[in-house]
C-alpha cells in the first residue's frame, strides 16, 4: 500500500471523525468522498472498503468513551471503586454528578436497531452503500430534522440525559432504525426523535452519543468477522491510518458539536445536508 493511499485513509478518517457525532450522516459523507474521489474499492475492494467505513468509526467511538469516561463507569457500576482514588477534583465532580441514567435504558434503546441490523446487514452491504441512497438518506433525513424541531415540546420535560424514560429510551431506538439507511445519520433520527419525544437537545445528543458506542462497536465486529477472508495485510495501514484520524478529528470536534446543538438546534444542519446533496446531484449526475 503506497503513501497515496495512506493519505486517503486520513482523509476518510478525517470525514468520519468531524461528522460522525454531528447530524449530517458521516457514512453518508464518507461514501460521497469515496465514491467521487477517493474510489478505495479500487485498491481495497468493494467487502472491504465497505467494512472500512463502518471500522474506522471506532476511532469516534474511542474519542467519546474517553470525554464520557466517567458516564461509561457510572453506567457499568463501577464509579464507587474508582471515587476518590487518585482523581482530580473535576473527575471526582463528574463521577458524582452521573446517577440516574441506567445501563438498562442503553439496551432498551439498543435493541430495535440491533434486530433490525443483523436481520438486514448482507443487504445494507451489497446494495445501500452507493452514493444515490446516500443522496435518499440525507434529504430524507433532512425533512425529519426539520420536522422534530417545529414540533418539538416548547418546553423540553426532559432537559438532561438523567431524566430519560425506558419508554423514550425505547421509542428512540426505534426511530434509530432509519439510521441503518446509509446518509440517513444515527445522530440524525436519534436526537430528532429524542426532540419529539420532550428531550432537550442536549439530553438527546448525550443519550445519542452513549447508545453509539456498544451498536458501533457491534457492528464493526460484525462486518470484520464476515469479511475477514477479503483482508490481506496490504490493507492493515489503511485500517490503522483512518482509526487513528478518525480518532484525534473527533476528539476534537465532539465538545464543539455538544454546545452547539444545544445552540443553534437542528435545522441549520438539516439546511446543509439538502445544499450537499443538491450539490451532489449536480456535480456527481
Amino acid at each position: 500500500m503506497n503513501f497515496i493511499e495512506i493519505i486517503k485513509a486520513i482523509i476518510l478518517g478525517l470525514v468520519e471523525g468531524l461528522t460522525e457525532f454531528a447530524p449530517v450522516s458521516s457514512t453518508g459523507h464518507m461514501v460521497i468522498v469515496d465514491d467521487m474521489w477517493l474510489q478505495s474499492e479500487v485498491f481495497l475492494g468493494k467487502y472491504v472498503a465497505n467494512t472500512f467505513k463502518v471500522v474506522i468509526q471506532l476511532g469516534s467511538i474511542l474519542a467519546v468513551v474517553i470525554i464520557f469516561r466517567w458516564r461509561f463507569i457510572q453506567l457499568l457500576g463501577l464509579d464507587r471503586w474508582v471515587r476518590g482514588k487518585g482523581l482530580s477534583s473535576e473527575d471526582t465532580d463528574m463521577a458524582q454528578a452521573t446517577g440516574r441514567l441506567k445501563l438498562a435504558h442503553v439496551i432498551v434503546g439498543l435493541i430495535p436497531a440491533a434486530v433490525l441490523g443483523l436481520l438486514f446487514e448482507d443487504y445494507i452491504d451489497e446494495h445501500l452503500f452507493t452514493t444515490k441512497t446516500v443522496l435518499f438518506g440525507l434529504i430524507i433525513g433532512a425533512v425529519f430534522m426539520i420536522l422534530a424541531d417545529l414540533f418539538r415540546p416548547k418546553l423540553p420535560k426532559t432537559e438532561t440525559v438523567d431524566q430519560i424514560t425506558y419508554k423514550q429510551a425505547l421509542t428512540v431506538g426505534f426511530i434509530q432504525c432509519f439510521s441503518l439507511w446509509p446518509g440517513f445519520s444515527r445522530s440524525g433520527s436519534t436526537i430528532s426523535g429524542g426532540v419529539l419525544l420532550g428531550m432537550s437537545h442536549r439530553a438527546a445528543a448525550d443519550f445519542t452519543f452513549i447508545m453509539a458506542v456498544p451498536i458501533m462497536c457491534g457492528a464493526s465486529f460484525i462486518s470484520l468477522i464476515k469479511n475477514l477472508e477479503y483482508f490481506t495485510m496490504d490493507a492493515l495501514p489503511f485500517f490503522i491510518a483512518g482509526f487513528i484520524s478518525a480518532f484525534v478529528f473527533a476528539l476534537l470536534s465532539i465538545r464543539y458539536f455538544l454546545k452547539l446543538v444545544n445552540r443553534i438546534k437542528l435545522v441549520p444542519f438539516a439546511i446543509y445536508r439538502i445544499v450537499l446533496a443538491l450539490i451532489v446531484i449536480v456535480v456527481y449526475f
